[in-house]
């Protein structure tokens, strides 16, 4: 038997939460709907019981929407989002209800019960129970029962749904649309010229006048519905995790014996990657003892990686983090996270001058320090120090320094606006400050002298040599508080040789774009 079952259109639409019976009618949600592009027209994809309930659905243009009901929540459709929502789905009913689970268009699925419906209690009751895993789940569904997949795909989004008796698919069927047997629209619309509604008359004209007409494409989804034709199961299949175990028949508990078995199981596990195409992103090493206490060992990696010199080299600076106690029963690797990684050409670097791979050195050090220590420093487009500074992956390519402005580039820039790098001739420290830290017992001339003095976490420092100032304004399209805000950043050498980067707040003038406050933001290296 396979049963369909198709999520409702206002489940699909997604992005808003249905109007509970019980909600005063004042605060009730207004109909969501969802919108597709085709050309250069606007139609509606997708649209809620209360949407359709008003006569707005699928197929039907945005304007005559808007027209026919004003107020409508309107959003885009994300057809990438639901043949995703719809695998994840696929993928949950193959490993929690049947093993053979296909997508059946772009909301449906198609479960083959076939030998697993009396494990809960029959078709009905299993359709029952897979109804109430949805509900719970946000979805509404329809799920029809049938003997052929054409049925069951009839049934399921044209009738309320239920069970068909094996065999009765022609009897259950015949009042149906024609569009029910997924045919081309074309041929639809010719066969209601010809004055053909329903299936059922349909099936009772010649197979021969049809098939020359309308070629055999209609005649075998007829003969595909009723069960004359087999139709192809093309089932999703789950990818099984990748778990390489080895036991011991005697425990072991030496340094050298866990090496050379992580070694085996390394080679058997870089082995399984290389079967499946990818690429190992973070492993686990699970040391099973004998007194039940289980050791773990995780690794993770900054690029894809299947190489199993470098794996093993990874997991054996970690040996030591092991405690074998009595003795150890098991070990087992795990492949926790992955990325899709193809066939790698071995080829000598006959370059001298290429960048050599950082990721071995990366996941080296990650190991020590962990990855969430490790982060390249990017430019972000703002004027503001603080903000012209974000974390990037330590293997991003880094940004190109901008080149030193010449009279021949303003107009250029003028057209494509300023990159978003940071600029040579304004040096900044690499490292600033978590937040700019207030500096006190500050000697200065205003408006546009740098401090003679400042004192900075306890310790006072006399300047002796400065540059400055360098004004940076506030970003007035971010908040109303920088509208006036002005900074005056100096840089600034004690009598040690250390160097500072400090601001004062305002420009000495207004009062309106400071208080003349001193605060230290970064310190050169």
């Amino acid at each position: 038997m396979d049963p369909d079952f198709r999520q409702d259109d206002g489940a699909k639409s997604g992005g808003g939460k249905p109007s509970h019976p019980s909600t005063p009618p004042s605060e009730q949600l207004p109909p969501l709907v969802t919108t597709l592009r085709t050309g250069n027209r606007v139609e509606i994809a997708a649209a809620c019981r209360q949407a359709r309930a008003l006569g707005i659905g699928p197929g039907m243009p945005l304007a005559q929407a808007r027209a026919q009901v004003p107020g409508l929540d309107i959003r885009p459709a994300d057809l990438a989002g639901d043949r995703a929502a719809l695998r994840r789905l696929a993928l949950r009913a193959a490993r929690r209800w049947c093993p053979v689970v296909m997508a059946d268009g772009e909301d449906g699925l198609l479960l083959d019960l076939t030998g697993t419906a009396h494990l809960f209690g029959g078709e009905g009751a299993m359709a029952r129970r897979i109804l109430r895993f949805l509900a719970r789940a946000g979805f509404s569904a329809r799920i029809a029962v049938a003997d052929t997949i054409g049925a069951a795909h009839a049934l399921a989004r044209h009738t309320p749904g239920g069970l068909c008796p094996p065999g009765r698919q022609g009897e259950a069927l015949a009042g149906l649309p024609i569009a029910a047997l997924r045919i081309e629209p074309r041929a639809v619309e010719l066969l209601h010229r010809l004055g053909v509604e329903t299936i059922g008359a349909l099936v009772a004209m010649p197979r021969a006048p049809l098939a020359r007409r309308f070629g055999m494409t209609l005649v075998a989804r007829i003969d595909q519905a009723l069960g004359a034709l087999p139709e192809p199961f093309d089932p999703l299949v789950p990818h099984e995790p990748i778990l390489i175990v080895e036991r011991f028949a005697e425990p072991i508990a030496t340094p050298d014996a866990i090496a050379h078995w992580m070694g085996v199981l390394v080679a058997r596990f870089a082995e399984a990657l290389a079967q499946a195409g990818l690429g190992a992103r973070h492993i686990e090493l699970i040391a099973d003892r004998v007194d039940g206490v289980p050791q773990c060992v995780p690794i993770g990696l900054a690029r894809a990686n299947r190489d199993p010199a470098h794996l093993l080299r990874l997991l054996t600076r970690r040996i030591e983090g092991i405690e074998p106690g009595y003795g150890i029963d098991a070990l087992r690797l795990h492949l926790r996270r992955a990325e899709p990684l193809g066939a790698q050409a071995i080829v000598e670097r006959l370059d001298e001058d290429a960048p050599p791979d950082l990721a071995p050195l990366v996941d080296t050090l990650a190991t020590r320090i962990g990855m969430a220590r490790m982060w390249r420093s990017r430019p972000v487009e703002s004027d503001v120090p603080e903000r012209s500074v974000a974390r990037a992956g330590v293997l991003d390519p880094p940004a190109r320094a901008a080149a030193p402005l010449r009279a021949d580039d303003v107009r250029r820039l003028d057209q494509a606006g300023p990159p978003p790098v940071w600029h040579p001739d304004w040096p900044r420290p690499a490292r600033l400050l978590l937040r700019p830290e207030r500096v006190d017992d500050v000697i200065a001339l205003l408006p546009d002298q740098p401090p003679r003095r400042f004192t900075w976490r306890g310790q006072s420092h006399r300047v002796v040599r400065a540059d400055g100032p360098e004004r940076i304004h506030g970003e007035w399209w971010r908040s109303r508080a920088e509208t006036h805000s002005v900074r005056d950043y100096f840089r600034v050498e004690d009598e040690a040789g250390r160097r500072y980067w400090l601001f004062r707040r305002g420009d000495g003038e207004r009062a309106v774009t400071g208080d003349l406050g001193w605060y230290l933001h970064g310190v050169f290296g």
